[in-house]
């Protein structure tokens, strides 16, 4: 069976049964292996709960959890897991923003936004590599 043939369309996903959602995006993601697409599957499936649709409240919880708690961290998971902010207790959140936003990523863009600022302004410093080294010579003239 190919992975299109696995697809759900916006049709069906807004217009199955919870039950029968919950069985195919199950099965979607222990098939394809796929955390991005089941994300936005089950995001749809949150904005079908906001719309209205109260029987979709916390679908899906525990493949949720697993998907942010156990897996690599995709730009997908990055971008939509606050809607998912109810599915996790206080303390999971906290160690799940340092996992997907960690320190070192932040300081690393804080880096890069430093340097492309003074690039701007002294472009001459910018383009050194490394820091001036003291020409003695210079001096003793």
């Amino acid at each position: 069976m190919k992975v299109q043939d696995l697809a759900l369309d916006h049709r069906q996903l807004f217009s199955l049964k919870p039950e029968t959602l919950e069985e195919r995006i199950t099965w979607f993601y222990q098939l394809t292996q796929n955390s991005t697409v089941t994300i936005k599957y089950i995001l749809t499936l949150r904005v079908r709960y906001q719309l209205g649709a109260q029987e979709f409240a916390y679908i899906l919880k525990d493949l949720v959890r697993y998907l942010f708690l156990n897996t690599k961290a995709t730009r997908t998971m990055k971008r939509f897991f606050h809607y998912f902010k109810d599915y996790f207790l206080d303390l999971e959140w906290k160690t799940l923003s340092l996992k997907l936003f960690s320190v070192r990523s932040f300081g690393e863009k804080a880096a890069s936004l430093v340097h492309s600022l003074i690039s701007l302004v002294r472009p001459e410093e910018a383009t050194e590599s490394s820091p001036p080294s003291l020409d003695r010579t210079k001096f003793t003239q």
